[in-house]
């Protein structure tokens, strides 16, 4: 009797450390996956770092990226989104390296929450005493807010909103300079 007790604690014991690596496994792979919950930083989104390659990125993110953008001059730059979800985010590649990082999704929000739809008066509230307007470049009505970030060690990237004539967000985009400065991206 002694050693039936015995085993059943064994065996529930490696059942229940089965279950709780199990439950650790997935939440961690839930936290690295690329999705509409991820979110914008300066440097990249989710798992997904400026300076990586697409095939790192790919592994990171946990979903394959496909070419989206045949330029011109492919040497330049080009882009790459997710096969399948989340739609609305493009990556620009230059030099076999992510640079920058475009938005098109309005569910996918910064790390401060600013998203499409937001009016230029949110995006100031959120990065008071940041933010450079900048009449847009091409023209039309609207501006582009650039986020300038304080921090030395982040002074090479950027965070643009771009807004159209109801100086609401229509896209945003952030990355390393001087690539997520272009204003027509890798055309």
């Amino acid at each position: 009797m002694r050693n039936l007790n015995s085993s059943t604690k064994f065996v529930t014991l490696l059942i229940a450390t089965i279950v709780l690596f199990a439950v650790w496994i997935t939440s961690v792979n839930a936290q690295v996956q690329l999705t509409e919950n991820s979110k914008l930083a300066l440097n990249g989104i989710g798992p997904i770092r400026v300076g990586m390659t697409v095939d790192e990125a790919s592994r990171a993110a946990g979903v394959r990226l496909i070419k989206s953008y045949e330029p011109l001059n492919e040497e330049f730059c080009s882009y790459f989104k997710p096969q399948g979800e989340p739609k609305g985010i493009n990556l620009m590649v230059a030099k076999g390296r992510i640079v920058r990082v475009d938005i098109s999704n309005e569910r996918v929000t910064t790390i401060k929450g600013a998203k499409i739809g937001d009016t230029e008066e949110q995006i100031f509230s959120l990065y008071p005493g940041q933010i450079r307007v900048i009449k847009n470049p091409l023209g039309g009505p609207g501006n582009n807010l650039t986020f300038v970030p304080r921090d030395v060690a982040d002074n090479n990237y950027r965070l643009i909103f771009q807004t159209r004539n109801d100086r609401r967000v229509k896209y945003f985009r952030s990355g390393q300079l001087p690539q997520v400065e272009y204003i027509e991206g890798c055309s």
